[in-house]
């Protein structure tokens, strides 16, 4: 059996170790005047990053022998848990107890995040505990009806995805949510998706008698308006990449992905503006390089602010209209001071009112992550959105499904929203039939404040199926935490 004394001096110094290092911490980020509703959740943050910083699994074995918390679940409450596993510890120590504070307080951080998921999306109608939002097709624009559905399946947020379509298109879906909210008396938050600086391909050529890539062939790539005349000798295609900054960015040996991974590539050389990439795999051997597809540079320091012209221009509708605004594309707590700056000018009276969404999605979020979310919810309401398209070819897909986790733990830490997003049962609503792991997967998503379904012909079933499923997930699971509910299988 563990000796409790000696846990408890192991705690002791747990504890002055992590107070330390979350004061140095929040030394850094007190000059960004956090709002007071807002301290607690920020403190709480640097406990935890400070917390985290230790391999605790050691001690967690031995406080799981005594019945004790094995710290596992501590996201939102490091500092009461800490406190309460020491009062235990000091009882079967004999030493004095210093009483934790009563039930309430020890839960608080619980209720802060459900108080702001309930601000986001709205509150949960019984028996879902988990918020759903539906990105809007550009055929919504002219299709009430949609809305209607999504109104009276007690969808909580639509998403109007502001790189397509235009303010007027946007605007009539609106009202057509309105009027839906009008005939149900369910209301639906808008959530606006700023474009930020998609980097994409552009015109093309190919090799004469070549349709597709493969393994070895070489690819230059060219600023817009740049391609060749003729291709070099060896070179099999060459396409236009629509942001030049990347093009003189990337060095040899960087990674660069095309088509959301479809074809993987790493450069070669880069000289007077041409870039050239020699491919290392494609899916199914080889591929079809086409336009208007993604490009990803993984390994390549890109410093481009994620508030582009066109999005600024955006903000002017999107101010006055959207509950909340979907920042691609940010990377730094700077990125986050460049977007506030400019909705208080799109909208001097109440911009702190309006929701920022944080879209993760490059590796270099993921490293800002913290700096990130205490930067934008020290002004105002803030959500994580865990973009898994993008960040799964920035990371790698076999760490996605970590770092997945690892961003869910951080938006408990500092109580704050979290938004499962990306492919969610994408086999089923463009399929109409689910498979075994997507199911899988968006169970998993109760864990997370809100889910996010993207369109397709069968989004409606895969809607009706989802509520089912976070419903009956509900009742086992709550973040980390496992629900005891009675059995009923056997």
């Amino acid at each position: 059996m563990p000796d409790p004394a000696r846990l408890l001096r192991d705690v002791d110094g747990l504890i002055d170790e992590v107070g330390g290092a979350a004061t140095a911490r929040l030394a850094d980020w007190k000059a960004w005047d956090i709002r007071p509703e807002f301290r607690g959740s920020v403190e709480n943050l640097a406990a935890y990053l400070a917390l985290r910083q230790h391999d605790l699994r050691p001690l967690q074995r031995s406080l799981m022998a005594l019945g004790l918390s094995s710290l596992g679940r501590l996201e939102s409450r490091v500092q009461p848990t800490l406190g309460s596993v020491r009062a235990a510890l000091s009882a079967l120590s004999g030493e004095p107890v210093d009483q934790p504070g009563d039930e309430a307080v020890f839960f608080a951080g619980e209720e802060r995040l459900k108080a702001r998921a309930d601000r986001l999306f709205g509150a949960r109608p019984p028996g879902r505990p988990t918020a759903l939002m539906v990105t809007c097709p550009s055929l919504a624009a002219d299709d009430p009806v949609f809305m209607l559905e999504l109104a009276e399946r007690r969808v909580d947020a639509i998403r109007i995805n502001c790189a397509h379509d235009d303010a007027a298109a946007w605007s009539r879906m609106i009202a057509h949510a309105r009027d839906a909210e009008a005939a149900t008396g369910h209301r639906m938050r808008v959530f606006m998706d700023l474009a930020g600086p998609k980097i994409r391909t552009g015109s093309l050529m190919l090799r004469e008698g070549r349709k597709r890539v493969g393994a070895d062939d070489r690819i230059a790539v060219v600023a817009p308006g740049a391609l060749p005349a003729t291709l070099e000798p060896g070179v099999t295609a060459a396409v236009e990449c629509t942001l030049v900054e990347a093009l003189e960015a990337v060095r040899p040996g960087e990674r660069v992905f095309i088509d959301d991974g479809k074809i993987a590539a790493v450069a070669e050389t880069s000289e007077a503006g041409v870039l050239t990439l020699r491919v290392t795999r494609c899916d199914g051997g080889d591929a079809k390089l086409k336009p208007e597809k993604g490009l990803n540079f993984p390994d390549t320091a890109l410093s481009v602010p994620a508030l582009t012209e066109r999005d600024e221009a955006d903000l002017a509708f999107v101010a006055q209209h959207a509950d909340a605004v979907e920042y691609s594309f940010v990377q730094s707590a700077e990125d986050v001071a460049r977007l506030q700056t400019a909705l208080a000018v799109a909208r001097p009276d109440g911009w702190e009112e309006i929701g920022l969404v944080l879209k993760i999605e490059t590796a270099r979020a993921v490293r800002n992550l913290p700096g990130i979310v205490v930067r934008a919810g020290a002004q105002q309401p803030v959500a994580i959105m865990i973009a898994r398209g993008d960040l799964a070819i920035e990371i790698g897909f076999a760490r996605l499904a970590e770092m997945q986790e690892e961003i869910l733990w951080i938006g408990e830490a500092a109580q704050v929203p979290v938004i499962w997003a990306t492919q969610v049962l994408e086999h089923f609503v463009k399929k109409g039939v689910p498979n075994r792991a997507e199911l899988t997967d968006a169970a998993m998503a109760v864990r997370a404040e809100c889910v996010m379904l993207n369109k397709g012909p069968f989004l409606l079933d895969a809607l009706d199926a989802l509520v089912g499923l976070l419903g009956r997930m509900g009742d086992h699971v709550h973040k980390k935490t496992p629900q005891l509910r009675r059995l009923g299988s056997w």
